[in-house]
């Protein structure tokens, strides 16, 4: 399970997949599933199709050229339809239905032509490695939430291939943040970010496995915050537990001042995630045996 966090957290994914891989942990070939969101999404789409070290090495270059990767990801000016619903998201108390329909009729209303067509495509391809129209891998899963109903999406490969939606696209819907960027249509609905909900990494999914590996990058309670929906990380847990999975929960816990959508930050976060594998591939090891 991987959870959201914007270009900090994508940057730190990079960096702790590429240490486990150093450190003999192919991940790809250990995962029977992986279930993404927003970022997480785009980690577990370059991962299972292939695409990882390309991803990582195209990271540690804007890494040292944050610029370059802003200019591909202009979201500094935000006019007031957008601005309605960040604040909508950023204000949400709750994951209730009603507050996520809130929030994602916002989302269809504002105007995010400045980081919609212009932008998502070439992102999209960048950062999944796949422009292909199909979904070439069974074991990944991307989550969204429905902006008209509020329900969450879980698309995997049969529904994908049944509504003509590719992986990339799946992914896009995954890290559509409203105000910001998206929605994405997924078939015949709009997805936004699916990070916004009570169960942000969407652990309930792989409830009745032998194990998991859920990798979050706060405990939910300790900012930074990517949404104002209350984040029960440690609850979710529980529950998907008391079914007999076994869980390792993995979280990155960066500084609390950070901004996750700053490009400045994929150079540290690289250096942090890859550091932090040095400390949890003894664990992965001794948890997946």
């Amino acid at each position: 399970m991987l959870g959201a966090g914007g270009e900090y957290y994508l940057g730190w994914y990079c960096g702790f997949f590429h240490g486990l891989y150093d450190h003999g942990l192919d991940m790809n070939a250990m995962s029977e599933m992986v279930v993404g969101t927003s970022a997480g999404s785009y980690m577990g789409s370059s991962l299972t199709s292939g695409h990882f070290l390309r991803l990582r090495s195209e990271f540690k270059f804007f890494g040292h050229f944050p610029s370059l990767f802003a200019k591909l990801t202009p979201l500094s000016s935000s006019n007031p339809s957008q601005q309605r619903a960040m604040k909508l998201n950023a204000a949400a108390k709750d994951g209730e239905i009603s507050t996520l329909q809130t929030i994602g009729r916002a989302a269809l209303a504002a105007d995010n032509r400045v980081n919609g067509d212009a932008v998502s495509p070439r992102l999209i391809w960048m950062l999944t490695g796949d422009s292909r129209t199909d979904w070439p891998v069974a074991k990944i899963y991307t989550s969204s939430v429905d902006c008209y109903t509020g329900e969450r999406l879980i698309v995997s490969q049969v529904a994908a291939r049944k509504h003509g939606i590719s992986l990339a696209r799946g992914a896009a819907a995954s890290s559509s943040l409203p105000g910001v960027i998206g929605p994405t249509l997924l078939g015949q609905r709009y997805g936004m970010d699916g990070g916004i909900c009570s169960n942000a990494a969407h652990v309930d999914v792989v409830a009745g496995s032998k194990r998991a590996i859920v990798i979050t990058i706060t405990d939910g309670i300790t900012p930074p915050f990517y949404n104002g929906v209350p984040h029960r990380h440690a609850d979710n847990i529980k529950q998907v537990e008391a079914t007999g999975t076994k869980v390792l929960w993995i979280i990155a816990n960066p500084q609390t001042d950070i901004s996750l959508l700053d490009p400045k930050q994929i150079h540290p976060a690289l250096h942090s995630g890859y550091e932090r594998a040095k400390t949890e591939a003894p664990k992965i090891k001794a948890f997946w045996a």
